[in-house]
């Protein structure tokens, strides 16, 4: 249990965002199987999607986080916080809590039917969090897919540059490694004081019957540990931090939680 914070330079927090079904839970899926957080058998359709609403309809609608353990082609190992973030246009506040806590957020646009409205509106949010956005085209497999038609699209109407987008089908596992390795490349690893008194963003909170209070932070400053005092800056109000851990999809404990890391 008692493992220590990774180097920051080490850490990637990314989110991916998207129209509604232009296949965002499943690219997760297939990063998730990629990096071996997840067997072929633990591997049920749309892992993060955990409510059973979202299953039965296929939509995201709180934000599911996990973390990868990736080892790159330049030979580190990189810990990647993957905050998953709702597609649908009803749960923008959940998106722009969730990209808060990221550096960088892949676009996934379906390759057939390209840029939706949604797909602005959450490219805006992106932007006003400062994130380097990186371009995915996905379902290149589809017949009536056209790549370069919906690269041009990307650049006239979201103006990114798509020379270096990653063309994969999540469905049939194409080209992941090449999303991941852009990650590594192109996603600013999290900056931060660890000397510095804790600072940390909430993003999402819930009540569990068994654990209490959980809630999910992304440390900017500082360390937390259990049995750490920890003020609210929004109510001034003091808890105890009674338990620590990382979601890989599955619970895992924790000791302390250093800075960019998620849990």
């Amino acid at each position: 249990m008692n493992k220590r914070p990774p180097d920051p330079k080490f850490i990637r927090n990314f989110s991916i965002i998207a129209h509604i079904d232009h296949g965002k839970s499943t690219l997760a899926d297939c990063l998730m199987k990629e990096t071996g957080a997840v067997t072929d058998r633990e591997a049920q359709e749309q892992l993060l999607d955990n409510m059973d609403i979202e299953r039965e309809r296929g939509i995201t609608v709180k934000s599911q986080t996990v973390r990868l353990n990736y080892q790159a082609g330049d030979g580190n190992e990189y810990v990647m916080n993957l905050i998953d973030t709702p597609g649908h246009v009803d749960f923008t506040y959940e998106v722009s809590r969730s990209l808060a806590a990221c550096e960088g957020a892949l676009l996934v646009v379906d390759a057939a039917q390209g840029v939706e409205a949604q797909t602005l509106a959450n490219v805006y949010l992106a932007l006003e969090n400062d994130l380097e956005i990186l371009p995915v085209l996905n379902k290149i497999d589809l017949p009536t897919a056209e790549p370069e038609r919906v690269c041009q699209e990307v650049e006239d109407l979201v103006g990114l540059d798509t020379s270096i987008a990653a063309k994969v089908s999540a469905k049939q596992g194409i080209g992941i490694q090449d999303v991941l390795e852009q990650v590594v490349d192109f996603v600013p690893p999290p900056a931060g004081d660890s000397n510095a008194p804790l600072r940390a963003l909430i993003f999402d909170s819930w009540f569990d019957s068994y654990l209490g209070i959980v809630i999910m932070i992304r440390v900017v400053d500082g360390t937390v540990k259990v049995g750490d005092k920890v003020l609210f800056i929004s109510t001034a109000k003091e808890y105890e931090v009674v338990q620590l851990g990382v979601y890989t999809p599955f619970r895992e404990e924790r000791s302390e939680l250093g800075i960019g890391e998620v849990g």
